[in-house]
C-alpha cells in the first residue's frame, strides 16, 4: 500500500488505540505521532484538522477527524 498515513494521537486514548489495531489488522503501516509530547505536532494536527481532540488521520493528506473505520475502509480500499 503507498499512502502516506499519519495518525496524531495520545497514549491515553481509547479511541487511537482501535484506530492503530485496525491499521495493524489490516497490515497498513502508519506513522503515529504522539500530540501529547510533541507541541509541534499538536499545533499542525490543530491547523490541519481545526480539532484538539484524538485521534486525527491524515491519509494521504485528507484528514479524517476519530475512529471513523467506514472512511478509513473507504480511503484505503480495505
Amino acid at each position: 500500500m503507498d499512502k502516506e498515513i499519519k495518525i496524531y494521537s495520545t497514549p491515553t486514548c481509547p479511541y487511537c488505540k482501535m484506530a492503530k489495531d485496525y491499521l495493524a489488522a489490516h497490515k497498513v503501516n502508519y506513522t503515529e505521532v504522539d500530540v501529547a509530547a510533541d507541541a509541534t505536532a499538536r499545533e499542525e494536527m490543530i491547523k490541519k484538522s481545526g480539532q484538539m481532540g484524538v485521534p486525527v488521520i491524515a491519509i494521504n493528506g485528507e484528514i479524517i477527524v476519530g475512529f471513523n473505520k467506514t472512511k478509513i475502509k473507504e480511503m484505503l480500499g480495505l
